[in-house]
């Protein structure tokens, strides 16, 4: 029994030192093993650390007899900073200032009502003889008075105007100098004028498609009646006149005038608008002129609507 029990008897370690402990065997650990571990237990205790400052906080405020909430403090004044940008101010603008143009329409309307108004009583007049010499700077005072000239056509000086397009069809405005004779006593002749005689079709552009026709081409005496009106007025989208090529785009009275040796005085014929007889005129090429009516445009009122 005691050779069975002789193997299991535990053996006695050795002692490094005289102490009576025993030897326990460490095995290393790894750094990778061990870091997890210090950073969470540093993160706990600083999760504390801030927990217990906050409750300190909570607690002096909590137990200060002259806390105040912020709800109970009296109401200020903070000035948040500039809210209103330049669209905002843009905004503001627009209903100004179509109430300023609006307004401005409104007087505009007057006016030209006014204006119209005072053209049709003159229109209404019966012709007014046109004197042996004219003062330019009177005519602004007698626009769209009909009045009445005799004379002699200068054929020799006449000007087309164009192209100008009436009732879809391409053409001209024949100007002709009309060197008057001196109805009113004394001697010598009257001053010669401009008179726009009307329209034709550009295919009797040159003389001698209209040579053949007494009325496209009068000669001696005639009498011409029609409406006195202030110089034109050029746009900006209209060309310059070129008078050395025979090219003339818009009646410059003064130009004219100064080419043919008339004063700058403009008169424009006058006709009744029959349909057949515009039709016979065309095609015989003899001028047509304009209507005895103002042909002012008065657009104002839909001016006004619009803004």
């Amino acid at each position: 029994m005691n050779l069975l029990l002789r193997p299991l008897r535990a053996r006695k370690l050795p002692l490094h030192n005289n102490n009576s402990v025993p030897h326990v065997h460490r095995f290393p650990i790894a750094a990778s093993t061990r870091r997890p571990h210090r950073q969470f237990s540093a993160s706990l205790r600083r999760s504390a650390i801030g927990d217990q400052r906050r409750g300190r906080r909570q607690q002096a405020a909590a137990d200060d007899p002259n806390f105040q909430s912020i709800l109970d403090a009296p109401p200020r004044i903070v000035r948040a900073g500039r809210r209103h940008g330049p669209g905002i101010v843009l905004l503001a603008l627009i209903p100004i200032t179509a109430f300023a143009l609006g307004t401005w329409q409104v007087q505009r309307l007057s006016w030209k009502t006014d204006l119209i108004a005072k053209f049709e009583d003159r229109l209404v007049r019966p012709p007014l003889p046109l004197p042996p010499t004219v003062d330019p700077s009177a005519v602004h005072d007698f626009d769209y008075r009909r009045v009445r000239a005799t004379g002699r056509f200068r054929h020799d000086q006449e000007m087309l105007i164009g192209p100008r397009m009436r009732d879809g069809k391409d053409g001209f405005l024949v100007v002709t100098p009309l060197e008057r004779s001196d109805h009113n006593g004394g001697g010598g002749g009257g001053s010669t004028i401009l008179v726009n005689r009307g329209w034709i079709d550009k295919a009797h552009r040159d003389q001698s498609t209209r040579a053949a026709e007494q009325e496209a081409l009068p000669r001696g005496q005639v009498t011409v009646e029609g409406l006195l009106r202030e110089p034109w007025k050029k746009n900006m989208f209209t060309p310059a006149n070129r008078p050395d090529k025979g090219q003339f785009y818009f009646p410059d009275v003064e130009q004219m005038a100064a080419l043919t040796g008339s004063q700058p005085v403009w008169i424009e014929a006058t006709m009744e608008p029959e349909f057949m007889r515009m039709m016979d005129h065309e095609a015989r090429g003899i001028p047509y002129g304009r209507p005895a009516e103002v042909s002012l445009r008065n657009n104002h009122a839909q001016y006004i609507f619009t803004w």
